[in-house]
């Protein structure tokens, strides 16, 4: 059964860093695009980093505005795991984070809305505060 797993969530203080995980089973990672998107209480749901598959896609990245320079999105092929990399962590980066993969490897590479990508995780509690 194809599924995702999000870990790595928790309290911390403005400055500090923090490491998401996202396991993958059922699948190989690589082949899939992958997603970070967050979703804080009233607001909408915003994609914060994505990747594209390097066999099916072109590897790219992207960032958004508000984390571009602080957070980092990468894979680890041996342990089929992607991770979101959080640095210099500010209160508005207070959400629920999920992890998200596209089995077509180019969600990230065309830009695509959520609906694109296939499988979700559950989301991990992330608070910023003093």
């Amino acid at each position: 059964q194809e599924q995702v797993v999000e870990s790595g969530g928790g309290l911390v203080q403005p400055g500090e860093s923090l490491r998401l995980s996202c396991a993958a089973s059922g699948f190989t990672l690589d082949q899939h695009a992958i997603g970070w998107f967050r979703q804080a209480p009233g607001k909408e749901r915003e994609e914060v980093a994505c990747i594209a598959s390097i066999t099916n896609s072109d590897g790219r990245t992207y960032y958004a505005d508000s984390v571009k320079g602080r957070f980092t999105i990468s894979r680890d092929s041996t342990k089929n795991t992607a991770y979101l990399q959080m640095n210099s962590l500010k209160p508005e980066d207070t959400a629920i984070y999920y992890c998200a993969t596209d089995k077509s490897g180019q969600g990230c590479t065309i830009r695509a809305a959520p609906d694109w990508y296939d499988y979700w995780g559950q989301g991990t509690q992330v608070t910023v505060s003093s």
